[in-house]
Parts: C-alpha cells; structure tokens; sequence
C-alpha cells in the first residue's frame, strides 16, 4: 500500500488528502507544526473578536480524520531527501514516503525594516500569530499597521473591535490602488475611515523604535514623522512559506516550489500546491504564477489527488473569481476587472447614493462580450457569472438579466432597475 504524506494541513493539503481517501485505500499522513488539527483561517479573526471560539473554527469533528484512516502528525518539517524519498523532523525522526505533496502556504513578508522583531511587532497568518497577538495587544491604547491590503484591513477590523485606536499606513496613493479600479480603491477607503480607522495614504514606514522595556514604542515614516504605539502589526503582503526548503536542494525552487502544470516538481512523486507552489509558467496566461486565494488552494488540492493516485491531470482553475470583506462592506469580483481599462477596453461603474453599494462592469469594446465584474455591497451569484463568463455573454445580456445573478435576500431593496437606467444613460450618451 503507498504511502502517501502531505505536508500542510491549511486547506489545500486537506483538501487533496480528503479526495485522495475518495478515490484511493494508500496510507496518507499530514504533517503540519503549526496546528494539529485542520482550521479554516479566514475565520481566525473572529476567534479574536469573540465571535467564535477555536473550536468553532475546525471543520470536522476530531474522530473525522481516524474514521477515514487519515494519520495526523503535529511536527515541523526540518528537510526532504528526495532521493532516500523521506522527510527529516526537526526532532531528528524520519517519516517515509512513497509519494510527497508540499502544502505549506505563505509567511508574513518582512522587508528589512530597523526594528522589525522587536516585541510587539508581527504579521498575521498563522495560528501561532493569533495567539501572539492575544498577548501583544493587551493593554496597548494605540496601534500602526503597515499594509493596506486584505490582511491589514482584517487586523484594523481585530484591534477596532477591543477599542483599540489604528493609524494604517498605505504606500500607494489610493487603497489597493494595484487592483482596483479607482472608482472602488475611493469607497473602500472611505469606508475605511467611516468605521474609525486612521487611513494614512501614500505614506511608508522608515523603522520601528523600541522603548527603555526593549517593546515597540513607536513608528518612524520616511518623511520623519513618529507615531507612538505599542504595537505594529506587518501587513504587506504574504510569500511563499519554502525557507525550511533551504537544505532540500534537489528539489527546485524560486519564490516559490517550482511546479508544471501538472502540479509536478522537478523531483519525481513530489508535488506541491497552494501558496507555496509557483508555476513555471500558469496554465491560464492572465493569471500570476502564485496565487495565494483559497479557492484556488482547494482546486489544487483536489487536482493533485488524481494525479498521485494514477490519473493524471492538469491544474485548470477555470474564470477567475475572488471575495473579500472591509469592515462590514462585501466586495466579489468575477472574470477581468483590473485597476485600468486595458487596450480596446470598454466600461461603465455604477455607484448607490449612499455610497456603500456599486457596481463596474468591463467588456470587449468591439464584441461587447462581457470581461468581468466588481461588486461591492451587492451580493451575486458565482455559477450565473460564471456561466456568463463561458459562454462569452454579452454585457447587454448581463445587464438584461441581472436578476438571474441577484443573491440579496427578499427585502434588500432591488439594484438592477437603476444599475440598467445608469447603463442605459451612459450608452445613450457614448452612441
């Protein structure tokens, strides 16, 4: 029987040993240092915010992983000799395999800064970080992150919970100006700030000052100015998490473990997925050789599963598509919506008067078939968008029958009928 080991319990290394055991009786052992049981991380912000407790955020019940004969081992991984074809433990105890997947997800990103380990200072992704923010932020009166993207507005939404006052320091112009459109890049940041949050754009971080007790006592901008605070959260950005890789050196890597289409290493029976897997070149060409989302963890988690067990397949991750949160504002995007219209381009963005919803729609000037959505604070259907999106839908169509994608519950009041006047009045307008 082959054993099967999988290093990782975050979503993608689950997700491949769950239909790994579907489709196959091999022997599969997970390891994972960080937690002993599987979690959902999006969720661990709310374990801070006292909305949920630990146990509220495992997925399965503890007996799951026996009753389907899944070995869980709560160790860190030291090394992978490829050629012996076993991992090495950092308490020296090896595991054997016969076929390895690498599922290890991302680490914090630190750029050097003056200060940047000092007490009081951390990123946010694992469950070691939640609890180190427990102990980091108790009795702190103010707080600086650095970073404004999902993961800083998520710690800002933590800290705003327990009245903690936040200064968010963002290097670009506009919030998530590399992604959105600055259309939504402005409602989110204003929004940022209408729930509190000191929203400082265009603004770098120089170093972190320590206090006379060695903790963080304040934040120095390139500019020179100091803000106190007694905690600094490090928000910019996530990269692979391959430095306990450094002594695997069979196994190629580059920011990531490198991997082909099939999800496959340079090394034979060794695969990674997820975060920590970079392409050599992505199956879809619009997309990053990295993506660090969860549903494209959980598709490469049960891609691989038919790969290790004898059907091999390549990675198709299919349209793309996201969601997010800011605060209490719900934003989803279907298909190609980038932060500038590209070359033979055409759209039209549509925002509520009370400035919390909207809507931005881009298409194919000539086809007019539709190239993706945002939506913000107007929930959608991803399997309409989705079918839209394959079956080259026109805009004109989408527009048509955009009650078919609405997900809003029954009393929320109705968006088409303006987002179509608003459509219909800039196409007069353009004709």
């Amino acid at each position: 029987m082959p054993h099967i080991v999988i290093i990782g319990n975050g979503i993608s290394g689950i997700t491949a040993a769950r239909h790994i055991r579907k489709r196959s009786d091999a022997r599969i052992t997970v390891i994972s240092g960080e937690s002993e049981h599987f979690f959902s991380r999006t969720a661990l912000m709310y374990v801070y915010m006292g909305h949920m407790r630990h146990i509220d955020i495992k997925p399965y019940e503890d007996h799951f992983w026996a009753k389907n004969r899944i070995e869980l081992k709560h160790a860190w991984v030291q090394q992978v000799d490829a050629e012996k074809k076993h991992v090495k433990l950092q308490d020296g105890k090896t595991v054997d395999y016969d076929k390895l997947i690498i599922a290890t997800g991302s680490a914090s990103n630190k750029f050097g800064w003056p200060g940047q380990d000092l007490p009081g200072v951390q990123g946010l992704y694992s469950l070691q970080d939640l609890e180190a923010m427990e102990l980091n932020t108790k009795g702190i009166t103010r707080a600086v992150i650095v970073g404004g993207g999902l993961i800083g507005v998520e710690m800002a939404e933590m800290l705003h919970s327990r009245n903690i006052p936040v200064t968010l320091l963002v290097r670009e112009t506009i919030f998530w100006g590399g992604v959105l459109p600055n259309e939504e890049a402005g409602l989110i940041g204003r929004h940022i700030i209408e729930n509190g949050i000191v929203l400082r754009m265009g603004t770098e971080m120089k170093e972190i000052l320590p206090c006379a007790n060695g903790r963080v006592c304040a934040v120095v901008t390139r500019t020179g100015e100091e803000i106190a605070c007694q905690f600094v959260g490090l928000t910019a950005g996530v990269h692979p998490n391959i430095a306990w890789l450094k002594d695997s050196t069979a196994i190629k890597t580059d920011k990531g473990v490198l991997v082909n289409e099939f999800l496959e290493t340079n090394m034979p029976d060794i695969c990674a997925i997820g975060d920590c897997a970079q392409f050599h070149e992505h199956p879809d060409l619009q997309r990053k050789n990295i993506e660090q989302v969860w549903y494209t963890g959980r598709m490469m988690g049960e891609t691989v599963a038919k790969t290790v067990t004898g059907e091999r397949t390549a990675y198709r991750p299919g349209h793309w598509f996201n969601s997010a949160k800011f605060f209490d504002l719900e934003y989803q995007t279907y298909g190609w919506v980038r932060h500038e219209l590209q070359p033979g381009e055409e759209g039209h963005y549509w925002e509520h008067t009370n400035g919390k919803v909207a809507l931005h729609l881009v298409w194919d000037q000539k086809s007019r078939v539709l190239h993706g959505v945002n939506s913000i604070g107007l929930r959608l259907r991803h399997e309409v968008f989705d079918r839209w999106l394959e079956a080259k839908a026109t805009v004109d169509h989408v527009v048509a029958h955009l009650e078919e994608a609405a997900f809003d519950p029954e009393f929320y009041e109705k968006m088409e009928p303006l987002i179509r006047m608003s459509f219909k009045q800039a196409k007069t307008v353009t004709a």
